[in-house]
């Protein structure tokens, strides 16, 4: 009997047993369980398989106790929500969030700690979010956010003798975004930007993002055990990863799943987790088309400083507004019209004015003849990673801008990883990343203060996307990937795959300024030994629709369109504002074929689509069956593919055209030169 008390006694002690929790997808083809063994963890099933096997959950802090072992679920919530969203713009106007919730509750009953969980399943992918309600500041120096892929062991194989392998470009480099992609085992993967993009061993797609990043820093990928993928915070000048006054929600964690690649690319997932338009009206904000004075620049035509060569001048600026008109453009981009561009202006950032320009840009004068002949100006403000000058000026920058009718802004962060100059509140110079939480904050004040005065952001050398252009529909595009300009200059240019790469990664995360459209393969020679795009004519034709942006810039020299004007007519019928955008088929890396609806506006009728097709070094031709057009239509095909002999080294000019009739059901024939592409425009008869 005194034994069996003891027992009692010891027992009453114990940690109680672990608790499972279930959620599933609407369609209950994805599971999300969550534990609360020894560390909360979670795991992720599909098709009743895990492709998430248990990952762990918490944090460590600078000088709080850790979230780590002894944290029980104490209680749980359950939500469903089934709900549609309208686009002010976008690659889809009605977005369905459809999805369930379970909130966790995990308290550590010895010190009392405790955080939420919310978890959300949609039939594409999960997303979770921390939420922590401390009365205490805390400064995280670590997250302990595992992602642990399953069947990624060193050497584990599917029932095909195949294993995982991944897309990605390294994370926390010196090029911030703007790499390579590479294609790899699983297990030659080390650190990772995301949206990290991978096939397990038994062939399902994964893409790990993040969604809603506001007030943290961006997380990074790094392989610790193989397959096990630990969330790596981008830290501040002062080694802390984030700084919180103790209440705060990190970014949802997000995993889209899918049984093919396109099934990743037709993914609202990212745009679902983030908050509804914080900014009322914004019929202000609008998609178009735009060229120019910029690629002359890339390539030596012309210069952004002063002097015999410079680009933004008075009369180029009024000849490219006429181009503009003329063809049915919106607006054009002039970059080098501020003082700051001459000398080392990379380094020198603290020397731009954003309101004073170059004695020979008349900025009156530029945007009173753009409204005489109806193009915009669409300005520019290279920043060189001076953050702090920026910031005293923009105010008055912006005020300028709208007071000239300006309302599209490209922004530049030119500067290293790492090497953000900012003064802090001592007036003591120090150094950030892109994407740390104080870049995080800069990016989206600019943003803010921006729309104040009705102007549009579109931002280079940025934070990646995560989506928050639903909840600041201003925030109309960015860079944050190797662009058009690499073609110009890079050493390696953009490899030959690199679009079929992007359609599965970074596009993923929201719209892209690649800048495509160049019709001068040969202005360093042709083979592929030079800088030029690895590409033929009809796959820059293919871009405008395989690359979504709500702006699409006619990246070369007017006098190049006009010497093909075939192609030519192609970007000038395309729009970039769609009603519905689909996926038809593709690999990553490989090629990927996107048919889109173009949405009523100005004067586009709301009933035509559009499809591009692009591919890596191998040519294909491929059949697709018109399942996407509207029953009981009829369409007219119009034709832009590669030539027979066509091929991106030697003979990339080579294009077919041609016109026929189609309807739902039908089959249409495409050739895919290496390198190449094809654009179609169905036009509504």
């Amino acid at each position: 009997m005194r034994c069996s008390l003891l027992l009692m006694a010891l027992g009453a002690s114990l940690p109680l047993p672990a608790k499972t929790l279930s959620l599933h997808s609407p369609n209950g083809e994805i599971e999300v369980r969550v534990n609360d063994d020894q560390q909360p963890n979670y795991a992720v099933l599909f098709h009743g398989k895990p492709v998430i096997a248990a990952s762990k959950l918490g944090f460590d802090f600078v000088k709080a106790a850790s979230f780590r072992d002894g944290f029980e679920i104490k209680d749980s919530q359950s939500a469903k929500v089934d709900d549609t969203w309208e686009q002010p713009w976008g690659e889809a106007r009605l977005i369905r969030d459809r999805h369930n919730e379970l909130t966790v509750s995990f308290v550590n009953p010895g010190s009392k700690q405790g955080y939420k969980v919310r978890f959300r399943a949609f039939d594409d992918g999960i997303g979770f979010r921390y939420e922590v309600d401390s009365q205490t500041p805390l400064n995280i120096s670590r997250e302990l956010t595992e992602f642990v892929i399953s069947q990624a062991d060193e050497g584990a194989q599917s029932e095909k003798g195949e294993q995982a392998s991944a897309w990605w470009i390294p994370g926390r480099g010196w090029n911030r975004y703007e790499y390579i992609y590479q294609h790899t085992p699983l297990a030659e993967v080390s650190q990772v930007q995301t949206p990290f993009t991978l096939k397990t061993a038994d062939g399902v797609h994964l893409a790990i993002h993040e969604a809603a990043l506001v007030d943290y820093a961006a997380m990074t990928l790094k392989q610790h055990r193989p397959g096990t993928f630990v969330a790596e915070l981008t830290p501040w000048s002062d080694g802390v990863a984030i700084k919180t006054d103790g209440k705060f929600n990190t970014p949802w964690r997000t995993i889209q799943v899918a049984d093919k690649a396109t099934g990743l690319i037709n993914s609202h997932l990212i745009l679902n987790l983030n908050e509804p338009n914080q900014l009322g009206d914004v019929s202000w904000v609008q998609p178009g088309k735009y060229v120019g004075i910029w690629w002359g620049m890339h390539i030596n035509q012309n210069t952004w400083g002063s002097g015999s060569k410079h680009g933004a001048t008075t009369s180029e600026t009024k000849k490219y507004l006429r181009f503009a008109a003329d063809n049915g453009f919106d607006g054009v981009l002039v970059e080098g019209w501020n003082l700051g561009w001459d000398g080392d202006w990379f380094h020198n950032g603290d020397l731009f004015s954003f309101t004073q320009p170059f004695p020979d840009f008349d900025i009156k004068a530029i945007t009173d003849y753009g409204r005489e002949v109806g193009a915009k100006l669409i300005g520019h403000h290279e920043t060189s990673g001076s953050v702090s000058n920026y910031r005293k000026q923009w105010e008055d920058a912006f005020s300028l801008y709208e007071k000239m009718g300006v309302s599209q802004v490209k922004t530049g962060y030119v500067a290293d990883g790492g090497n953000i100059k900012r003064i802090d509140e001592n007036g003591v110079v120090r150094h950030e990343w892109h994407d740390g939480q104080f870049m995080v904050g800069e990016y989206l004040d600019n943003v803010k203060a921006a729309a104040k005065h009705r102007i549009s952001i579109n931002t280079h050398e940025p934070i990646k996307d995560t989506g928050l252009r639903r909840t600041f529909p201003n925030w109309i595009a960015r860079e944050g990937a190797r662009g058009q300009e690499y073609n110009a200059w890079g050493t390696p240019p953009n490899p030959v795959e690199h679009i079929a790469m992007l359609a599965y990664t970074r596009m993923l995360a929201g719209p892209m300024d690649f800048t495509p459209g160049i019709f001068d393969m040969s202005f360093n020679g042709l083979g592929d030994k030079t800088n030029r795009p690895q590409s033929t004519l009809a796959k820059q034709l293919a871009l405008y629709v395989v690359l979504y942006s709500p702006i699409q810039m006619a990246a070369d020299l007017p006098e190049n369109y006009l010497k093909r004007p075939d192609a030519f007519q192609f970007i000038k019928d395309v729009p970039t504002d769609w009603e519905q955008s689909i996926a038809l088929d593709g690999e990553v890396g490989d090629f990927v074929v996107m048919a889109r609806k173009e949405r009523k506006a100005r004067q586009y009728s709301g009933n035509d689509w559009y499809l591009g097709a692009v591919t890596d070094d191998n040519a294909r031709d491929i059949e697709l069956a018109l399942d996407f057009l509207e029953p009981g239509k009829q369409f007219e095909a119009q034709i832009y593919q590669d030539g027979k002999d066509a091929e991106w080294k030697w003979h990339p000019y080579e294009l077919d055209t041609g016109k026929q009739v189609v309807r739902k059901g039908d089959k249409l024939k495409l050739h895919l030169a290496a390198g190449g592409g094809a654009a179609v425009r169905f036009k509504a008869l």
